[in-house]
């Protein structure tokens, strides 16, 4: 395929394909899964759901639909007849050597009940945005601003659109699409004002009563539109760490959007050159650092692992990873220069969690870095290397 990408999901899916009769691949618009399972499994007959004659042929007659091939069979957005969910489980039960690739852009009905309805028969991954060691061929990362700008999404990364198009026509399309079909929201300026409100709270607390303060909507609204957000991953809900821990801590979580270029554009950010002067900046380069975390494990087939840390007396870590009982603990600056003060949370770290903690880094994008310590120093291009 011209300008392909190989993602880091690919190796995991292929693995998993021979342990389950279905692989489903669910993540936001455009992050590129249709041209992974097709990449992957190219002899696989594939049936796309946004075709309304298949749509309508799937919802009258599903038994003939799902039997139109022996072959392997790949449904492109498969949210749109939920009930074909059954139907494969009958057929796999009875017939082992049928085989399915379902892909889906939201988990709002089908994605998020999917694990049940083929329990034991399915393999359920995520496919984020481009994350920073697929895209190190393709990427000039001496300028930051233009990767933060730009974001990780494939069709930008891969040069067939560029941002200042790509995001107006995403947020316009995921709203009239996803959002007004599931929330039957009347007024869509507040919609768009509250995810401005949101990619302005970027690395903060999420406070559900003070947001909805702010857009004029009570808080049971405002956790509703959230979770909708979720559901359609253009938003994660980063959670405290809270075991073996004497101390009080934060409860709620952190919000962070899923892809940075999205949050440039929904905090009117117009240009690269613009970054170097908005007060965001630095949450902007957290968002992408602890997304790179969160997908390196997705992208392993692993889910949760990834928190922060925040206690009573304002002590604070930016990113905590839980690997094998033992803790990688991260802390992000977006600053060129390095400065001892960088440490300063790394070397206490111990005395307010009891959990091992096996690694130590400050991520920043400066050039300079040192593995010779008990902290290691690494340039953002270098993340998976403690990931």
């Amino acid at each position: 395929m011209n300008n392909y990408i190989h993602r880091q999901l690919e190796k995991t899916i292929l693995e998993a394909s021979k342990y389950f009769s279905v692989i489903a691949l669910t993540g936001p618009r455009q992050s590129g899964k249709t041209t992974l399972l097709s990449q992957l499994f190219p002899l696989y007959d594939k049936f796309s759901l946004k075709d309304l004659n298949l749509l309508d042929y799937a919802q009258h007659d599903p038994i003939a639909f799902l039997n139109q091939t022996d072959k392997g069979m790949f449904i492109d957005e498969i949210q749109k007849c939920p009930q074909l969910l059954d139907y494969i489980q009958g057929i796999v039960d009875n017939d082992p050597s049928r085989h399915f690739l379902l892909s889906g852009s939201s988990n709002f009905e089908v994605m998020h009940n999917l694990s049940e309805s083929l329990a034991g028969r399915v393999g359920v991954f995520e496919l984020m945005p481009m994350s920073i060691p697929e895209i190190a061929e393709q990427t000039n990362f001496n300028s930051l601003n233009n990767i933060l700008y730009n974001g990780l999404y494939p069709a930008i990364c891969s040069g067939k659109n560029i941002a200042k198009f790509f995001y107006p026509s995403y947020v316009r399309t995921y709203l009239e699409k996803d959002v007004r079909d599931v929330l039957k929201i009347k007024d869509q300026l507040l919609f768009s004002k509250f995810m401005k409100m949101c990619a302005s709270r970027i690395g903060s607390i999420f406070n559900a009563s003070e947001l909805g303060a702010e857009v004029g909507v009570s808080s049971k609204t405002i956790s509703h539109w959230l979770s909708v957000l979720q559901a359609s991953y253009l938003i994660t809900l980063l959670p405290p760490y809270y075991e073996n821990i004497p101390k009080r801590l934060v409860k709620s979580p952190k919000l962070y959007f899923n892809d940075p270029g999205l949050a440039c554009y929904l905090l009117d950010i117009e240009t690269p050159q613009q970054l170097d002067r908005d007060k965001m900046r630095g949450a902007i380069f957290e968002n992408m650092i602890v997304m790179e975390a969160i997908k390196h494990r997705y992208n392993m087939g692993l889910e949760g692992g990834v928190f922060f840390y925040r206690d009573s007396n304002q002590n604070e870590v930016d990113i905590l990873i839980k690997q094998e009982g033992e803790l990688t603990a991260i802390e992000v600056k977006s600053s060129m220069t390095y400065s001892s003060s960088f440490e300063k949370t790394l070397t206490q770290i111990e005395g307010w969690i009891k959990t091992p903690i096996s690694k130590k880094a400050i991520v920043y994008s400066g050039d300079f870095e040192n593995s010779s310590g008990d902290i290691n120093l690494i340039n953002y291009r270098h993340i998976s290397s403690i990931l």
